[in-house]
């Protein structure tokens, strides 16, 4: 039971259960019946509460050994966003004990999915007390659902969304180099996780690129390489990212300043 939670993510419910029936068996996790959460009609809609600004938030996409989780670091250290991981928050909630975590535990125990709202009110919360206005969202939104409820509940577009895009063999090498020994992470087992991230991603791919919002990074080459693609991206964002408190001295946006 603890496995599944190391490896929580924040999947879809109810309304897209049909789309995953034929994938649960990869990911060993059963669709159950519709959970209804404790948000009310106010709270959804009602959005952040009001700040100075808008908060900058950048949302990362990308599959199971894509690189995302390199990037993300170097985005954070070179631009001071604060890192929010909807898999983290969700396993804090449970090492807490709170109401969230104990209800959290109790759908995975059960073999039911955690709500998108459940999720994104999570990410509201950090959103709202954090002392940053700049936001670098891992993994999230990983399905329609998940965008949706973000745009619901939280009231905000993502500035940016970056997308690592990276061929199924090479992310599939990657994986099973980096957890040799592990009897889940086998040539098939990832064929069919990249199967349900395509299946599930490609909506949200698809949509934030006909918005206008979507960049598309070549995540084969180096880590350097790759960063590279990324650093131009902010650049219209200079003036914003500069303002944050959290930028670091380093960072190329304050030496092409100075």
């Amino acid at each position: 039971m603890w496995r599944r939670v190391a490896s929580l993510s924040p999947m879809v419910s109810s309304s897209s259960t049909r789309s995953l029936s034929r994938y649960q068996a990869a990911f060993g996790l059963s669709v159950g019946e519709s959970f209804s959460t404790e948000i009310s009609k106010q709270e959804e809609g009602s959005g952040l509460r009001p700040k100075e600004k808008a908060p900058f938030i950048t949302f990362v996409l990308g599959g199971p050994g894509s690189g995302k989780g390199t990037q993300c670091e170097k985005i954070v250290e070179t631009f001071g966003l604060t890192h929010l991981s909807a898999g983290d928050l969700l396993r804090r909630e449970i090492a807490m004990h709170t109401k969230n975590g104990d209800m959290i535990l109790n759908l995975i125990k059960d073999g039911k999915i955690v709500p998108s709202e459940v999720t994104v009110k999570l990410l509201q919360k950090e959103l709202e007390s954090s002392n940053s206005s700049k936001f670098l969202i891992d993994g999230f939104p990983r399905t329609e659902e998940n965008r949706v409820a973000f745009e619901r509940i939280v009231g905000a577009d993502p500035d940016v969304v970056l997308f690592f895009d990276c061929p199924e063999e090479e992310m599939v090498t990657r994986v099973l180099n980096r957890n040799q020994g592990r009897v889940d992470d086998n040539i098939t087992t990832m064929k069919k996780r990249l199967k349900i991230f395509e299946a599930l991603n490609r909506p949200v791919i698809d949509y934030y690129k006909n918005k206008g919002k979507l960049y598309t990074i070549n995540a084969v080459g180096t880590v350097d390489d790759i960063f590279k693609q990324v650093l131009p991206i902010f650049t219209p964002f200079e003036e914003q990212l500069k303002q944050s408190r959290r930028v670091n001295p380093k960072s190329p946006l304050v030496e092409n300043s100075s």
